[in-house]
């Protein structure tokens, strides 16, 4: 679906691959709501836009069920109609292992990751169905499908995200309304801070000389993507050759991220 005069919802819109999502479709001339917890991050999505972009602003907890159930509304009221959802907002959880993780860590991460991601789709679905075509795009990642030690239950939470998202896709393959699920690899956001979370990278490891695809890099991989109504949007080559190392060899590539990320557990 062209982005073009269509509106658009996109949640983590304040920062990273949200705001560089939210100014990439303005620029291919969409309508966007941009969605996210921070409002001096929306202010400065904002500052960065196109003058006279048609661009809105919405503070919303998207793990609040009733702030989420009344946005559709809102964002009508200001817009006319919602022709596109892309649930992009997300964080990480410390790097540690399940048995040193606490339950307020694993609660929010969940409910940020996947129950927001649900709540924005169950409140946006009846009016995308009613839209002469629609499209809803939700970010997983490549710890979504591939284990990553000391991120278990991010990438559970991942996960869950693919397997709805995958459900979503034959649920509403006889309708107007696009399905597409995103697995960026190692992105140069902000995420680590935005989520609270501090990682200190050991001097010399293999980890802390890996290299990131640049957000704006992303955005445009995943509105090309969005655009041509692909199902499974890789971004990075980091994503796409994992992707076939899990399939072929499961056992493999789990050691093999093991030991990538080992430094960070340290061991």
């Amino acid at each position: 679906m062209k982005c073009k005069d269509k509106v658009w919802v996109v949640s983590g819109g304040g920062n990273g691959m949200g705001r560089e999502m939210v100014l990439e479709l303005l620029k291919r001339g969409a309508r966007v709501a941009a969605v996210d917890i921070h409002q001096g991050m929306l202010e400065e999505t904002a500052q960065l836009a196109l003058p006279g972009a048609a661009l809105t602003l919405h503070l919303v907890d998207i793990t609040d069920q009733q702030s989420v159930d009344r946005l559709p509304e809102e964002i009508t009221r200001m817009h006319g109609n919602v022709d596109g959802l892309i649930n992009n907002a997300g964080i990480i959880q410390p790097f540690v292992k399940v048995n040193d993780l606490d339950w307020p860590h694993i609660e929010k991460v969940m409910k940020v990751n996947f129950y927001g991601l649900l709540y924005m789709t169950k409140s946006f679905l009846p009016l995308l169905l009613k839209r002469p075509e629609a499209h809803i795009a939700n970010v997983s990642s490549m710890g979504g499908f591939l284990p990553v030690p000391g991120q278990s239950v991010y990438g559970a939470s991942k996960a869950a995200v693919k397997l709805l998202t995958e459900g979503l896709y034959a649920e509403l393959s006889q309708t107007k309304v696009h399905v597409s699920i995103i697995f960026p690899g190692a992105i140069g956001t902000n995420i680590t801070k935005n989520s609270g979370v501090e990682i200190k990278m050991p001097s010399g490891s293999e980890s802390s000389n890996y290299k990131t695809l640049a957000p704006k890099t992303a955005a445009n991989i995943m509105i090309d993507g969005i655009e041509k109504n692909q199902y499974r949007i890789f971004v990075g080559s980091d994503s796409k050759f994992m992707d076939t190392l899990y399939r072929i060899a499961p056992e493999w590539a789990t050691r093999f991220i093991a030991k990538k990320m080992s430094a960070l557990l340290g061991k």
